[in-house]
């Protein structure tokens, strides 16, 4: 087989985000061509060009392989219209199944199909025991389309039987086509990298040379004059999670001794036998495979244990020999019983003080997800959020925090005492939501506080990234221009949303642990010093907060303190068993603050966690490192499939619609003028330059559900899709609900999706039909009070003077702790019914009312009340809008807790 070929601008290569089906829609669409063609209804010549399409791909793939698809071309060639159709229906049915990674008989070229259809089960679970995971490695070397079946042959020869995994190697001859298989192909685990190769590919790929120059991984982007080393270093930055071994015939002490080469994991001689490079594949993948608390918990849960501590359910005696709880043990099984124990020896760990495998799964952890430590936390993110704030925050700090974040973040500082200086995100009044916190009001938040003298106290910026709506920051810009104003700021980045992030190399750089990675290496690099002086030199000695807040700032390298903590919520987009989240750190003062943080830990956790959870986090990190890379692709192409049949659906697009980015994020904040993954003429270079540039992006997996224009609100909507069609949303706004794809949905789910809508649509029809005009102009107005007539989102306002005794004169900072404690006094507070005259009398006269608690209406989901604020005309009247039935902090019967006036004033501090 020849190298990769061009690929026809109609079907071009550069739209990796939809790779995944694409693939296995091509062999299904050749496949059913080729059948036509058999019976006489298609033409060979359909077939030859669906084929030549499909080729150009194919060689960044070990299976089909040359021989088949060498065989499947003669057989179109030659006018074998049966025997073509036979073999590419095989070739699909593998491909789709995936059936070839365990079945030796769907690589042979000679026709073998079976009476009976092939075996649709999940290939892991219908394989027992004696299944051997299979993955791919990729080869690049010189004259790979020459050599390649000698290299896979030479490969094939060293397995043997006692081998804990299979793989087939994958030949190419380019930097450029190593980079494009890395990128197609999420089966590899490893590479193996021969000296000699040439750096373009003999095929013509002018959009993925752009894409290459955008991302920057083209020759003249990649430092250094070593090939394969720099090969080595775009293919960690596409994909880090991949093992690199580097053949070489030269000095191979020298290279393995160079710094560059900190990206390989072995440097073997190559004139050596295979052998040794063949089970060092082995030890890598198995390296990443192990999961020593999941491994230590299974054969723990095979021992003969007498149990004498305060855990009865353990071994599952009192289950299974009970009459009226054996129904649980059946529904759940033995092992989970077995694997239950309050012990921390005996082959187990101790999550509050881990010193065995937990501690070792938390490193691999920390390796996977590229940060210097993990902490595993069994409560959820809401506890991971509150560690970090008691571990960091003294009283008396302030943290710079987005209003609209999740309540463990307002909670936390209750509870370490830290002042908040809430900074509003942009308002989307339109779908009652808010968006993500612009940079200038994060720089300007710390200006005023230089300006009063107050800037040593500030010790956080604490945002969330991703928003639950998809908003995604530029977070390695908002690093670099707050340590510009203060260089020992610590970022606290709540990604709950966005753990999933890091295995996709266009999501990866907006992560907190990608964009600090970037930092590090950028503060290594002389060049950094040399900008920041020419800025320095540019700005003057004295610039005016107006000068600093329109310049995009940059840092001192040689003062910064780069401090970095993201929590994600592991059971959100992992496969993880809910509550299981972690806490990563990349913290160059860890050291410093350790004890205390271990502190928090001992604090917030359980003293009792559950061991599934914990096994949970193991795997999870287990499967992400060596199969997230598809597994994201999957749930991204899932996303933008739903959109595009929602969106250009001719019936249910009339009452339902996917946003599009330029809906959800305002222009200001998209520089690249980007408008939609779906705008016509929009391909990878486009998405990618906006990753790079652009103030906010959206995640594709979040998809904004408008159905206001369906007549449903938010609430209403989800409870219907749940209750009627066993179709289950999360988020909802008064006019919409949010859907979000994961590594769990597949083509199926979107294919039932769209079914029921198109039900509802044409339900909505058929009632409009009956209804006449009366019915139409009911619909109207219904759409109108819930698409027009929406509540404008009130902003926070300002904490009562009583609880800024230690703020500044014009930064907005309070002491929420006292406010929060002050409510626990009976006498100290009142109740005002919501729709009151007083209300709206105290509002226009005063006394100001003081909010006693948090205020939590669900939707939005966000603070719109917390203790000590003053509550403005505009908060009353969003709440007298909502038609929401969850508002937590608020009894309708005794309406707003308020501290009293009178009781407010003992509490102001000389």
């Amino acid at each position: 087989m020849n190298q990769p070929q061009a690929v026809p601008q109609t079907d071009r290569v550069d739209h990796f985000f939809s790779f995944p089906g694409a693939r296995n829609d091509r062999w299904r669409g050749l496949h059913v061509a080729a059948r036509d063609w058999s019976r006489g209804s298609g033409s060979a010549a359909t077939v030859k060009g669906l084929f030549e399409g499909l080729v150009a791909y194919e060689g960044f793939f070990a299976y089909p392989g040359r021989q088949l698809l060498a065989t499947l071309r003669q057989r179109i060639d030659s006018g074998q219209a049966a025997g073509a159709a036979g073999l590419a229906q095989r070739i699909s049915e593998a491909i789709v199944t995936r059936s070839y990674k365990s079945d030796a008989g769907d690589w042979q070229s000679v026709e073998t199909l079976a009476e009976t259809p092939p075996d649709l089960n999940t290939p892991t679970l219908a394989r027992g025991q004696g299944h051997r995971p299979y993955f791919e490695m990729l080869v690049v070397a010189p004259g790979a389309a020459r050599r390649g079946e000698s290299v896979i042959e030479q490969i094939r020869r060293l397995r043997r039987g006692e081998d804990a995994f299979i793989y087939e190697p994958v030949p190419v001859g380019s930097f450029e086509e190593a980079i494009c298989a890395a990128i197609l192909n999420p089966a590899l685990a490893a590479v193996t990298i021969y000296e000699g190769f040439d750096h373009e590919s003999a095929a013509d790929l002018p959009v993925l040379r752009d894409f290459l120059a955008s991302a920057g991984l083209d020759a003249a982007s990649i430092a250094g004059d070593d090939l394969p080393l720099s090969l080595a270093d775009a293919l960690k930055r596409v994909r880090p999670e991949l093992d690199i071994y580097l053949l070489s015939d030269r000095h191979v002490e020298r290279i393995a001794g160079d710094v560059r080469a900190a990206n390989i994991r072995r440097v073997l001689y190559a004139v050596e036998e295979l052998l040794e490079l063949h089970l060092c594949v082995l030890e890598g993948v198995a390296d990443r495979y192990r999961t020593p608390f999941f491994d230590n918990l299974k054969a723990y849960a095979r021992r003969p244990i007498s149990t004498f501590h305060a855990l009865p359910i353990a071994r599952g005696k009192s289950v299974f020999k009970s009459d009226w709880i054996r129904d649980m043990g059946e529904f759940y099984g033995l092992n989970i019983f077995l694997a239950e124990s309050s012990a921390t020896t005996g082959g187990l760990d101790s999550l509050l003080e881990p010193t065995g495998n937990i501690k070792l799964a938390q490193e691999m952890a920390a390796r996977a997800f590229g940060a210097d430590h993990v902490f595993f936390v069994t409560n959820g993110t809401s506890t991971s959020n509150k560690m970090v704030h008691q571990a960091l925050v003294a009283p008396g700090d302030i943290v710079l925090l987005d209003r609209n974040c999740h309540k463990s973040h307002h909670y936390g500082l209750v509870l370490a005492g830290g002042q908040p200086l809430y900074i509003d995100a942009f308002p989307m009044t339109e779908y009652s939501m808010y968006g993500a916190v612009p940079l200038s009001s994060i720089k300007k938040a710390l200006l005023d506080l230089k300006a009063e003298g107050r800037l040593d106290r500030a010790k956080m910026v604490d945002l969330t990234n991703c928003t639950f709506d998809g908003h995604i920051y530029n977070t390695r810009r908002v690093m670099e221009e707050c340590l510009a104003i203060k260089p020992d700021l610590i970022f606290l980045w709540d990604e709950a949303w966005f753990g999933f992030a890091r295995w996709s190399p266009f999501l990866r750089p907006r992560t907190a642990m990608g964009a600090a990675e970037a930092i590090e290496k950028w503060m290594k690099d002389p060049a950094s010093v040399q900008a920041y002086e020419a800025q320095q030199k540019e700005l003057g000695k004295n610039p005016s907060a107006a000068k600093l807040l329109e310049t995009r700032l940059i840092p001192d390298p040689s003062q910064i303190r780069l401090r970095v903590y993201q929590t994600n919520s592991t059971h959100k987009s992992m496969s993880a068993l809910r509550q299981g989240s972690m806490l990563l750190v990349r913290d160059v003062d860890f050291g410093q603050v350790e004890a205390q943080f271990h502190e928090a830990v001992f604090t917030h956790a359980s003293t009792s966690p559950n061991q599934q959870l914990i096994a949970s986090l193991d795997i999870a990190r287990r499967q992400m490192e060596l199969e997230g890379y598809g597994l994201v692709a999957n749930a991204i192409e899932i996303a933008l499939d739903i959109r595009k049949e929602v969106n250009a659906h001719p019936v249910i697009s009339k009452y339902f619609r996917v946003l599009s980015a330029s809906e959800m994020i305002p222009d200001e904040y998209r520089q690249t003028g980007f408008v939609d993954f779906l705008e016509p003429g929009t391909d990878w270079e486009d998405q990618v330059r906006s990753m790079h540039e652009d103030e906010f992006c959206l995640d594709p997996t979040r998809m904004t559900l408008v159905c206001g224009t369906a007549g449903f609100d938010g609430t209403q909507f989800k409870k219907l899709m749940a209750d009627d069609y066993d179709i289950q949303f999360n988020k909802t706004s008064r006019n919409s609900v949010l859907l979000q794809s994961n590594i769990n949905n597949t083509r199926s789910d979107v294919a039932n999706l769209i079914r029921v809508l198109l039900e509802i649509s044409r339900k909505i029809e058929a009632d409009l039909a009956k209804g006449g005009e009366n019915g139409h102009a009911a619909f109207a107005a219904r759409i109108k009070s819930l698409m027009q007539d929406v509540p404008d989102l009130p902003n926070f306002s300002h904490f009562h003077d009583a609880f800024r005794w230690d703020a500044g004169k014009t930064t907005p900072e309070g002491d929420m702790r006292s406010a929060f404690y002050s409510a626990y006094y009976a006498d100290g507070c009142e109740y005002l019914p919501l729709n009151s005259p007083e209300v709206d009398q105290r509002l226009k006269s005063g006394p100001e009312m003081i909010s006693a608690n948090f205020v939590i209406p669900y939707p939005p989901g966000f603070p719109i009340m917390v203790p000590g604020q003053v509550i403005s005309p505009e908060t009353i009247d969003f709440m007298r809008k909502l038609d929401v039935k969850e508002i937590h902090g608020f009894e309708r019967a005794k309406g707003l807790k308020l501290i009293r006036p009178d009781h407010a004033k003992n509490h102001i501090r000389k």
